[in-house]
């Protein structure tokens, strides 16, 4: 009996490198992403959050529609690394393309060590790292339980995470649809959490981390129901 790769690990075996510079293909691609965003959605960003300009951070938007994660280069002008389902890896040209524009692939099926350790070596190296704190796409206009995995980067590596609102996105491409439609796409940037101060041995305790991921949770609530309105 032959053991069958399972279909959800298409992008266990993309080479990830988290390369700081700005090459040509990266630049290049950014721009077209951003021109295309703009013509589909006129994005416009609101709030009194900003994305620091050195450090590391972790920018973690609410999560209603696969073109989330686009918006977040309207937030910075810094190289961003994302988390991004390996399924997508199935399309060669897709991963291709998810690889350049600082992508690496998740399984979520399981605790993914791999994943794991590429987020701690973007956000060691000073860089900015998107996550999405739902883990998933979720659907309605509640923010509920939140992973704690952005809280614990931080805790580990001392990254800011920026709290993002994005209104508008489920409308724009909803779950199921191949195509998006014309639709204005509000973010809402909220107050930056500062990583979760160490105690006197210099660990930052579980409850600390969960206290964390509350106050996280109850700011991206905040800025998704301004990001709607």
């Amino acid at each position: 009996m032959t053991d069958e790769p399972r279909a959800e690990s298409h992008g266990r075996g993309a080479v990830f490198e988290p390369d700081p510079r700005r090459t040509v293909t990266y630049r290049a691609l950014r721009w077209l992403l951003s021109g295309l965003m703009r013509l589909l959605f006129s994005p416009r960003v609101e709030g009194p959050g900003i994305v620091p300009h050195e450090g590391p951070v972790i920018i973690a938007p609410v999560h209603r529609s696969i073109i989330d994660f686009g918006f977040a280069i309207f937030l910075t002008d810094r190289k961003m690394f994302f988390i991004a389902k390996d399924s997508l890896w199935k399309v060669g040209l897709l991963g291709r393309f998810l690889l350049a524009m600082g992508a690496f692939p998740v399984h979520r099926e399981s605790a993914d060590r791999a994943a794991l350790n590429h987020a701690e070596s973007v956000l060691a190296r000073g860089e900015v790292l998107v996550l999405f704190p739902e883990g998933t796409r979720q659907e309605g206009p509640v923010v509920g339980d939140i992973l704690e995995g952005a809280a614990f980067l931080a805790a580990r590596t001392g990254a800011t995470i920026v709290p993002v609102g994005i209104g508008g996105s489920a409308r724009a491409m909803p779950v199921g649809k191949r195509l998006p439609r014309r639709s204005r796409v509000t973010l809402y940037v909220g107050e930056a959490i500062a990583a979760p101060e160490r105690n006197e041995r210099g660990r930052v305790p579980r409850s600390v981390i969960h206290e964390t991921t509350l106050t996280l949770r109850a700011a991206l609530q905040d800025g998704f129901d301004r990001a709607s309105a």
